[in-house]
């Protein structure tokens, strides 16, 4: 549930009225009169004030009975890189090392207090920690391509050696001399109908897909710095653009399979378990007890129900088409509403 503190509702009124784009996402507005939900950039007619009430996500909307509005689409895709940013967040992914001022981010575009509050809201820290991240993750690429650590940190912009290794150390949990031979996990935030998506890839595919505000989520993590020997940390990856695009696709009801490349690191168990998930067709579910009968394993409803639990990547491998034997939804690690609202996209499409 998404339990963010909401500006005072004085201020998100004027936001509305002025079509704030600063607040969009922040809160939506209910219209009482019309029973319609809408973003503050809406450019439908201003409702009376006595008429509105605020809600932090568009769940909360949904679950007070409340309708997309047809106008401002809350339900769409919204663009996490508005404007000029996203290319100059391009630019920072190609020469991390590059040192900018807040001079240098108005030439290019880019309000500077707008880029702090933007990385702030919505990656929960600094535009400094994010730039921290993406040279680390190229002195990584260093490293494991066979160059010292020393090469590698002044490449990437640190003048002291000693003040690279704390910060290589501080964000992967490993020493960059203890890098070599490990991999690392870049992840990043991924806009959705249903809240945004935190992605993680390795260089052989993607590894973790999972809402944001799923309580599991730190777990994950932990068990990801676990399995790969290093924790993840912000960046780009290749995989992360096709998982973009087939995600894109998938809730527009235009892909029904994805081809974008997994790497699903597990106990041979869960391997089998979520491999037989993707067998699952599209538009369809399956309940506990037929997934352990696919498996081979009938006794083993309770070993697949957690399996399931444990899958780090939501909807690719679709462990929201797994109900309950009566027909029933249940567990979901991102919510019975996201589960409830998948399949019932599916089945119009499919």
């Amino acid at each position: 549930m998404n339990t963010h503190t909401l500006p005072d509702d004085e201020t998100m009124y004027r936001a509305l009225t002025a079509k704030d784009p600063e607040y969009d996402g922040v809160f939506f507005t209910g219209v009482r009169t019309t029973g319609i939900f809408c973003r503050s950039i809406c450019t439908a007619k201003k409702p009376r004030r006595e008429n509105v009430v605020f809600f932090p996500s568009a769940r909360e909307a949904l679950l007070a009975g409340f309708r997309p509005c047809r106008v401002c689409h809350p339900m769409t895709t919204r663009e996490l890189f508005p404007g000029a940013m996203k290319a100059f967040l391009a630019e920072l992914e190609r020469n991390p090392a590059v040192r900018l001022s807040d001079a240098d981010l108005r030439a290019r575009g880019v309000d500077p207090v707008a880029l702090r509050r933007w990385f702030k809201r919505n990656h929960g820290l600094t535009f400094q920690g994010y730039l921290r991240a993406l040279r680390i993750g190229a002195a990584f690429g260093q490293i494991a391509h066979g160059e010292s650590a020393q090469e590698a940190g002044f490449a990437s912009g640190w003048e002291s050696q000693s003040a690279f290794a704390e910060a290589f150390k501080k964000l992967t949990g490993a020493s960059p001399a203890a890098a070599r031979g490990k991999t690392l996990v870049k992840v990043t935030r991924i806009a959705s109908p249903l809240g945004p998506l935190l992605a993680g890839a390795t260089d052989r595919g993607v590894c973790l897909l999972e809402f944001v505000d799923r309580r599991m989520l730190p777990t994950q993590l932990t068990r990801i710095q676990g399995r790969y020997g290093m924790a993840p940390i912000p960046g780009a990856n290749p995989h992360f653009d096709e998982l973009s695009r087939e995600l894109d696709a998938y809730f527009r009801g235009a892909l029904k399979e994805f081809t974008v490349p997994l790497d699903t690191a597990g106990t041979p168990f869960q391997q089998r378990v979520w491999d037989v998930l993707r067998t699952i067709p599209y538009g369809t579910t399956r309940s506990y007890g037929a997934q352990a009968r696919a498996i081979g394993m009938p006794e083993a409803v309770r070993a697949v129900a957690r399996a399931n639990g444990d899958n780090r990547i939501s909807i690719i491998i679709p462990c929201h088409r797994v109900i309950g034997a009566d027909g029933k939804l249940t567990g979901y690690g991102g919510g019975l509403w996201r589960k409830q609202w998948l399949l019932e996209m599916e089945r119009r499409h499919a």
